[in-house]
């Protein structure tokens, strides 16, 4: 008897039992509801067989070219816009102000007249002087008759020596009478020009320190009233300091057509305005380690105002490297700064680079890219090394945040000052 004929008759026996034990009805019950839980097992295992994890597909990311070119460098510090040329307006004469010339805050132009003092006093004096010496030199012309009358009778030998040198004398004291009436005219006439009050320089008015009817005084050395004081901002100075161990870097370039001087001013739509470096101190100040710099910058539209505060900066600091921009392409990790670089095959490698400063939208690489390569320049943080990307590469122009580029020298030095608006000086 074979093996499955033996499985057989012992099923039917075992069966059979069953069936004899608890009735056919039950056995079948039993027996399907078995069948029906070993097929739900089965089944649930065959549906929950896993299935082969499809590989991502290749995420969307902005790359741009790296690009070479010469970019400016920066060294931002903070100094004062002062005005260029500043002169206080003092009374030369004295005597009470007839009238004024000007409104507060004015802009006037070299020879405006601002103020006008009571000339009448300094008028007569002036008819005088003038009367004198209209008398000094009619005197003169006589004397000078009677000296030639004197040389005539010499030759013939008429008169005396000493009526010839007593006329001779005459005529000396006579011109040193004109000479000296000369003198009391241009005096007087001097005092009568100074009774108008003209501006010195092109520039803006202050306010006025006195107002028509007051007396003021001339002083006894020159220093009189002061009457208003005048500023010329345009151009302008950008006063400022350098740290110490930015001089040589700042010197070393100091004179030539690449230092230059940019002045900002804060919390406005004006661009940076470039202006020169003038001046550089020739020593250290105590304490602060600094060196007082200044320059000078166009201001035809008084932009800037005498008195604000600014930040401001001079000169390079980095070798050859590249220039990213705005997005950050360069990431900060555990191992410090690093970039993506996209391969060939449009996989991702992670590379460690050395960035420099910011230049507005974009920053400067200094080691760790080559110019031709292809970096990622957004969506960094949902990346990782070796990911397959599909690059979409952004045209240089478009927009300020996907350029990238690299620093070849020379490099222009930019001392750079932003100033804040007048309103803003209480910072």
């Amino acid at each position: 008897m074979t093996t499955m004929t033996r499985v057989n008759v012992a099923t039917r026996q075992a069966v059979g039992h069953l069936e004899h034990r608890f009735g056919r009805k039950r056995v079948y019950i039993f027996g399907g509801i078995i069948t029906f839980f070993v097929l739900l097992l089965l089944f649930r295992a065959f549906m929950g067989r896993q299935k082969a994890t499809p590989p991502p597909a290749p995420r969307p990311v902005d790359v741009a070219k790296v690009i070479q070119k010469d970019v400016p460098l920066y060294l931002d510090e903070i100094g004062t816009c002062t005005a260029f040329e500043t002169v206080q307006v003092q009374a030369q004469v004295s005597g009470q102000i007839t009238s004024r010339n000007f409104q507060d805050g004015a802009d006037v132009k070299k020879g405006d007249v601002l103020f006008t003092i009571d000339p009448k006093p300094f008028q007569a004096l002036l008819d005088q002087a003038q009367g004198q010496l209209l008398q000094a030199k009619s005197q003169l012309v006589l004397d000078q008759i009677s000296l030639k009358r004197q040389q005539d009778l010499r030759g013939k030998g008429v008169n005396s020596p000493q009526d010839y040198d007593t006329a001779q004398g005459t005529v000396n004291s006579d011109e040193a009478k004109v000479k000296s009436a000369e003198g009391t005219v241009a005096s007087a006439q001097w005092n009568v020009d100074n009774c108008t009050v003209r501006s010195p320089i092109d520039g803006r008015a202050g306010l006025r320190l006195v107002d028509v009817g007051n007396m003021v005084s001339s002083g006894s050395a020159g220093g009189g009233a002061v009457l208003v004081t005048i500023q010329g901002i345009d151009p302008i100075y950008t006063d400022f300091t350098v740290a110490e161990p930015d001089i040589p870097l700042v010197r070393k370039y100091l004179g030539g057509p690449n230092v230059k001087v940019m002045t900002d001013a804060d919390d406005d739509q004006m661009p940076p305005r470039e202006g020169k470096l003038s001046f550089i101190d020739n020593a250290l100040q105590s304490g602060s380690g600094t060196v007082k710099a200044r320059g000078v910058t166009p201001n035809p539209d008084r932009a800037f105002w005498a008195g604000t505060i600014c930040p401001c900066p001079p000169g390079p600091r980095c070798p050859e490297g590249c220039e990213t921009g705005a997005e950050w392409p360069v990431q900060i990790g555990q191992n410090g700064p690093y970039i993506f670089v996209v391969k060939p095959d449009s996989t991702l490698d992670l590379r460690q680079v050395k960035s420099g400063q910011r230049q507005g939208d974009l920053t400067v690489i200094t080691e760790g890219i080559n110019a031709g390569e292809t970096v990622v320049v957004s969506g960094q943080l949902q990346l990782s090394p070796g990911a397959k990307i599909a690059p979409r590469e952004v045209e240089q122009g478009q927009s300020a945040r996907q350029q990238s580029a690299q620093l070849v020298p020379p490099w222009p030095i930019h001392l750079t000052m932003a100033t804040s608006p007048f309103r803003r000086m209480a910072r």
